[in-house]
């Protein structure tokens, strides 16, 4: 269990800390809350105390708290200092060294490492002063997740909501991560995109995927000091700087650039791979002809998934791959994960309607040995950066011991 002192700014997001003190203690972490005093404005006390559990902190020279832990001692014996919502007075204070208040005084006196999750107009987030101050705390160290774009509760629209709950447990946990658990010296192998299985040279059989998720999940793995193969089938996003890229068109060229790049120590299949060819691909156009149809003799594709966690030898550590439902998502994943022999099963649902194949967001499930796992519905990177912080617990476990070897 982790210790999170967490610091509710005086904003309006304020709101959100509620759900996610919710969520960090529904995944297993202890929250010590602090509230400005402006905070105060926009949630209660006793809202935080009771979804903590534990009593709120406001008052600096508080003499019960003093007698009990002086705010030396708190600022120091949490594992990860949260400010969430951090406002741009919060921020100048950090950047300035200023200790004004408890909040501010405990983020100049602490040792530990800190996130902060800035929200606050789009014109204070675009200001120089506030850009200057940002520069300054990256500089120093702190983590910042987000803001994301959207419209604020001022009516203007852009750069400057807190992230969402979802998205700031993503970062929390991946910056829990200790030094000797990131993925330094490991290879891991991803998959991404759609396979284009042509028809004849116009025309093609393929998956709505856009390479989002994949392309996240390179870039949180990237960040964790991995070296990242990244094959991509025609996706509609950008690749991941820092991966070594392999573009292909179908799973057949897939299923080579893969066989390529092992060994891995790990290998996420997030590609959405056609599952069907055409037998005989015609080179030429082929033409409508009025009332008959074109005969296509279809072929199935390599399971490129199954024979990568069916290897004897070589095998990756940790296999894992996707599974993208429209009905039974956990029963279909689980069936899954026993039919291709691999490690774990991201599920997700991807009925019309969600808004998740193509979209900005996922809602996913983990299936392991253990069973399933559901993950709030939260941006693909927070996804992506969950799914890195687990892979590199498992491979950390493994104390550097990989079939695949460490490369």
């Amino acid at each position: 269990m982790s210790h999170i002192l967490l610091i509710i700014g005086g904003g309006i997001a304020a709101y959100k800390s509620l759900e996610l003190i919710r969520q960090l203690s529904k995944a297993g972490h202890k929250v010590t809350p602090v509230m400005t005093e402006s905070a105060g404005q926009f949630v209660t006390p006793l809202s935080v105390s009771a979804l903590a559990g534990k009593k709120v902190h406001e008052a600096l020279f508080d003499l019960t708290s003093e007698a009990e832990m002086g705010h030396i001692r708190l600022s120091r014996v949490a594992d990860l200092v949260v400010v969430a919502p951090a406002t741009a007075d919060m921020m100048a204070k950090m950047a300035q060294g200023r200790a004004s208040d408890l909040a501010s005084t405990l983020l100049l006196a602490t040792d530990t490492p800190v996130l902060i999750a800035p929200a606050m107009n789009v014109r204070m987030w675009d200001h120089p002063a506030t850009r200057r101050n940002l520069a300054t705390l990256k500089a120093d160290g702190i983590a910042v997740v987000g803001p994301d774009e959207g419209e604020m509760a001022c009516g203007e629209y852009g750069p400057g909501r807190m992230s969402e709950p979802a998205a700031i447990l993503a970062a929390i946990e991946a910056a829990l991560l200790p030094a000797d658990r990131l993925l330094s010296g490991r290879h891991v192998l991803v998959t991404s995109g759609p396979t284009h299985e042509p028809i004849d040279p116009v025309r093609y059989i393929a998956n709505r995927s856009s390479g989002a998720q994949g392309a996240a999940i390179a870039t949180a793995l990237l960040r964790l000091g991995a070296r990242v193969t990244f094959v991509t089938g025609p996706a509609s996003v950008p690749p991941p700087e820092g991966a070594e890229i392999v573009a292909v068109e179908t799973a057949a060229e897939m299923l080579a650039a893969v066989e390529a790049a092992l060994p891995a120590d790990a290998a996420i299949f997030a590609a959405a791979v056609a599952d069907w060819r055409v037998t005989q691909a015609s080179g030429r156009k082929i033409k409508k002809q009025a009332g008959a149809l074109p005969g296509l003799s279809l072929a199935e594709n390599p399971d490129i998934l199954a024979r990568v966690a069916g290897m004897a030898v070589g095998r990756p550590d940790l296999v894992v791959g996707f599974a993208a439902e429209t009905d039974d998502v956990v029963a279909h994943a689980t069936a899954k994960r026993a039919r291709k022999g691999c490690d774990w099963i991201v599920a997700n649902d991807v009925s019309p309607g969600t808004g998740i194949m193509g979209g900005t967001e996922n809602a996913v499930t983990l299936i392991t040995e253990e069973g399933a796992e559901n993950w709030p519905r939260m941006a693909k990177r927070a996804v992506a950066e969950r799914l890195a912080g687990r892979v590199a617990e498992v491979l950390a476990a493994k104390n550097g011991t990989a079939s695949g070897r460490r490369v």
